[in-house]
């Protein structure tokens, strides 16, 4: 069993839902990332998905993109998410969680399928998110996944037919990322009146956990979608408070990487609560 679907009995047995939160490789640093995924997990978090940072935006709205091109302007490169990797497993406030990776498939492709699942699992990630694999194409990567027990998670849009989405669903593993809405990632105090109804026909055609993202702002939309889920994934919200912090930090003479694992951690913390509670 891999360590996502160990993750998700568990949390079934105990009829609670998961909270992912989404971080930044390197933004602004290595250590700032570390510091924030520590302090999500003492906060309630259960897993954790860590972004690569791409030059070519796949759904990603201005927050993260933002993020994503901080991260490459202070010169990220890939042996950083390896060596987040290895720092976050040597670390006793985030390991054992299990993290997955948020990747392009260009970046696999150019490295090399085996050598990327590789190098993950060395430095500690269970699984890659995916968002631009289309699922004609996800024979291949889905086969090396397996062979590893490596987990690939792809996304069902609501615009993603219901023969496609049952296609998505078999080739993929560890859970489906559901996307609330349609468009980029962000904020949003809204959500599609079908969400409910969609997420459960889903759930009728696949064993897999079912997680939602994109748009999820806070504790209130948390509290909504908790109900018909499996797990809550929150990326923006989390980003653009880690960056407002370091920035503050930074202009009051404090100590940017505490800032951002505070504010993170009170976010994370308002989150779980609000989870639990609905």
């Amino acid at each position: 069993m891999t360590p996502l679907k160990n993750l998700f009995d568990s949390l079934r047995g105990q009829n609670r839902k998961a909270l992912m939160p989404f971080l930044t490789t390197g933004d602004p640093n290595v250590e700032t990332t570390e510091a924030v995924i520590a302090a999500a997990r003492r906060n309630g978090a259960d897993l954790c998905e860590v972004g690569v940072p791409y030059s070519d935006p796949i759904a990603d709205g201005p927050v993260i993109q933002a993020s994503y091109q901080r991260a490459l302007d202070a010169g990220f490169k890939l042996q950083d998410l390896w060596n987040l990797g290895d720092r976050l497993s040597k670390n006793p406030d985030t390991h054992p969680m299990p993290r997955v990776t948020m990747v392009s498939y260009s970046i696999i492709y150019r490295i090399g399928m085996q050598n990327y699942i590789e190098k993950a699992m060395q430095a500690g990630y269970c699984g890659a998110i995916v968002p631009d694999l289309l699922v004609e194409e996800a024979d291949e990567l889905s086969g090396h996944c397996q062979k590893a027990g490596f987990d690939l998670i792809q996304l069902v849009t609501p615009t993603t037919t219901r023969d496609r989405q049952c296609r998505i669903a078999e080739l993929s593993s560890g859970f489906l990322y559901y996307v609330s809405v349609t468009g980029i990632t962000g904020e949003r105090t809204t959500l599609p009146t079908n969400l409910v109804d969609n997420v459960g026909w889903l759930r009728e055609q696949t064993d897999l956990p079912i997680c939602i993202g994109f748009g999820i702002s806070g504790p209130e939309t948390a509290a909504k979608l908790a109900p018909v889920s499996d797990g809550l994934i929150v990326g923006s919200a989390i980003v653009r408070r880690v960056a407002s912090a370091v920035q503050q930090a930074e202009a009051d003479g404090n100590d940017p990487v505490q800032a951002a694992a505070d504010e993170a951690g009170t976010f994370c913390q308002t989150l779980r609560e609000a989870i639990d509670a609905a």
